[in-house]
Formats: structure tokens, C-alpha cells, sequence
């Protein structure tokens, strides 16, 4: 078993700041497991199933059977019902509130909105993904970025059985998964769409094109594009613009998010199919961009990209407070530093930039700009300040 013991960490720490915590991510992530590996070290602590019928009817009256409990209490889905947080509050504001709230959720929207207008000041949220590299080791970089990081892909015994399991779990989540989740989209136009958009990982968003693909407008397709980024299975990284005497690109770009099922959709097998992929350079992209954001601890609204329509562009542009960093993603190990490089230094006031590379090392390229090698990202790609 592959221990998450920055995690275990961070909600611990933010359970002691506040009353009720959220752990957020995709379906068969680990946050159950999580979850219960903090509540076995907590003493006291209940756990609700929002899944199980059972649980659901014992919170029918939430005040009711949350009042009386103690020590930690994990609710998992609170999705099912966003209803309770207006009874959360009210508990957690109880003098001496004698109990800590853990939820769990696999859907942001709903959850995000209802649970910051009715928990504002009590909730802080914690955002959990699949295993990553820092987890894994370096050892298990290509297996990592061929079976993604959900943790039963990951640790399958065979890459049949990882292939496998993948392949359900695209099924399960959109027969199953997506209309519990009240998204209101066929599953087979949802299946289509989660393929076109693999075959678009990488690339700028682009509304026109996949509405004239499905006879659809564009706001239609962004719905479509807004689910699946809600279900934390795709990543939007938001363009970046100041005023800087230039035309600048307003789309975001978008990331199938884990490289797992990125590969599924493609369907991709196995390593060496991989590797002869025309997607395989926007694969690696993805997988070492969601890498380096992990290591330097950004949230989704600190990393951005930054493209003009004169042609300087930057994959990923992080920033907190007055800390500015870019970052470019190379499948190749002879990077060099490229003149949209240089544009950006200048007009993006950035401290450096870091070209991310398939190879080996960590070596300058020019003044700021240096190259360094995935293998080398956690040991020599510094975290954010705290800002």
C-alpha cells in the first residue's frame, strides 16, 4: 500500500484550524481510504455513507442524529445532500463544539457554492487527486504516466487488468455515475464528447469547433466541458492576461486530467503504443504540468497558461502573491530556450522559468531559464511560498 502521509498531514492541520473540513476529488480516488485512516487515529468517529440507504435514512433528521456524536465525524457524498450544511452550521456553532466534520465529495459545483455561502469561515476544502510522483517514486514514473494515478489502475497487477479497470470505470462514471451526480447529459453524447476532447488534451479550447461537431451551440458543448471539469476527470487551465499592449488568448486550455484514462480514451494499450501515438508529446505535457503543479503545492486557480496572438506563449504560468513561475514541457532530453521563452521572462516579470524535460539533469539554458529533467522535478523544483 502507497502511503499518503501529506495528506494525512493537511487535513489534519486544517481540522484542527476548523470545524469541517471537504476533501474533494474524483470517484475511486482514496478518499474513503483516506478518511478512515484519519478516523482510525482520532479516538472517536462516525461514519455516513450517502450511498447506503441506511445512512441516508438516518439523517433525515440530520440535527437529530448529528447532534449527540463526538470526536470525528466523516460524511461521505455529502453531495447526495448539500442540504446539511445549513445543519452543520448550526452545530459547529455550538460552544465547545464537541465534534470535527470530514465530508467528502466528488462534485464541485453544488457542493463549492452551497457549502461556501452557508460555511463561510467554518469549511476549509482539501483537494485530493491520484497518486502522484512524489507518492510513487521516480521508479514508477512510466508506469505512472501510462495507467494515471487512481490507485486500482496504478497497483493492478497486470497492465491487462489496469486496462480493464479503466475501461469500467469510464463506463460506470457516465451510466452511473454522472446522473446521481445530477448532470443532466446523455451518457452516449457525454462518451462522445470525453473522446473528442482527448483527441483536443493539450490544445485551446476551442467552442466553435466542438458545437459544429455536435450540432450544438457553443454554450451547449461548455456545459458539457464545465461537467466533466466539475467531476474532476478534466482540467481547465485558465488563460492568463494583463495589459500588456498585446492581443492575448482568452480560452483556456484543456487537459483530459488523469493520463490514464487519457490513454483509454484514446485507446492506447501499452507502452509501445504509447510511444507511437501522434498524442503521446501532449500526454507527457499534461502528465508532467499536473507533476509540477503537485510539487509546488498550487491550487487550480494559481496555474494558468499564457499565449498572444503575435506567438509568445508559456504552458504554465503559476502565481501567488508577488511570486511569478513558468514553466514549459518538453518530451525531448535536449531542451533549449526559445525566443517566446525570452518574451515571456520579460513581459510576465517572471523570477525564472523551468523547461521541463524527458532526459536527465538539471542544467541553466540562459539567464533564468533552466532545464530539468522530470526525474529531478521533486527534487529540484522548489514548493510556493506560503504568500
Amino acid at each position: 500500500m502507497i502511503g499518503r502521509s501529506e495528506h494525512l498531514r493537511e487535513v489534519r492541520h486544517l481540522l484542527g484550524r476548523t470545524p469541517v473540513v471537504a476533501i474533494l476529488g474524483p470517484r475511486q480516488v482514496g478518499k474513503t481510504t483516506l478518511a478512515r485512516q484519519l478516523a482510525s487515529g482520532w479516538g472517536r468517529s462516525t461514519r455516513f455513507d450517502l450511498e447506503d440507504a441506511r445512512d441516508l435514512s438516518r439523517l433525515d433528521d440530520p440535527m437529530l442524529s448529528l447532534a449527540p456524536l463526538r470526536g470525528l465525524v466523516v460524511i461521505d457524498e455529502v453531495q447526495h445532500r448539500p442540504d446539511l450544511f445549513m445543519a452543520l452550521r448550526v452545530l459547529v456553532d455550538r460552544p465547545r463544539c464537541p465534534a470535527r466534520f470530514l465530508v467528502l465529495g466528488s462534485a464541485a459545483p453544488e457542493l463549492l457554492r452551497q457549502s461556501s455561502e452557508t460555511l463561510a469561515g467554518r469549511i476549509a476544502f482539501h483537494r485530493l487527486g491520484g497518486f502522484s510522483l512524489g507518492e510513487v517514486g521516480v521508479a514508477r514514473l512510466d508506469r505512472l504516466w501510462l495507467r494515471g494515478g487512481f490507485p486500482r489502475s496504478l497497483l493492478a497487477r497486470t497492465e491487462a487488468d489496469s486496462l480493464a479497470w479503466r475501461r469500467d470505470f469510464v463506463e460506470t462514471f457516465l451510466q452511473r455515475d454522472v446522473p446521481q451526480l445530477g448532470i443532466g447529459v446523455p451518457a452516449q453524447t457525454l462518451r462522445r464528447f470525453w473522446s473528442m476532447l482527448a483527441h483536443w488534451h493539450g490544445q485551446i479550447w476551442s467552442g466553435s469547433e466542438f458545437g459544429r461537431a455536435f450540432g450544438v451551440s457553443d454554450t451547449t458543448v461548455r456545459r458539457y466541458l464545465d461537467a466533466l471539469t466539475a467531476t474532476f476527470v478534466v482540467r481547465q487551465l485558465a488563460p492568463w492576461s494583463e495589459n500588456l499592449g498585446k492581443r492575448q488568448v482568452k480560452a483556456p486550455k484543456v487537459y483530459v486530467a488523469d493520463s490514464g484514462l487519457l490513454h483509454v480514451l484514446l485507446d492506447v494499450h501499452n507502452a509501445g503504443a504509447l510511444d507511437g501515438h501522434p498524442k503521446v508529446g501532449a500526454s507527457w505535457e499534461g502528465f508532467a504540468l499536473g507533476e509540477v503543479a503537485r510539487r509546488l503545492g498550487a491550487r487550480p486557480d494559481e496555474c494558468h497558461f499564457w499565449a498572444t496572438h503575435q506567438g509568445a506563449e508559456l504552458d504554465m504560468l503559476v502565481v501567488r502573491g508577488r511570486e511569478r513561475r513558468g514553466f514549459e514541457f518538453k518530451r525531448t532530453s535536449s531542451p533549449g530556450a526559445t525566443k517566446s521563452m525570452h518574451v515571456a521572462l520579460a513581459d510576465l516579470r517572471l523570477s525564472q522559468i523551468d523547461v521541463i524535460h524527458a532526459g536527465t539533469g538539471t542544467f541553466p539554458l540562459a539567464p533564468r531559464i533552466r532545464a530539468v529533467g522530470i526525474d529531478r522535478v521533486l527534487r529540484d523544483v522548489r514548493p510556493l511560498g506560503r504568500g
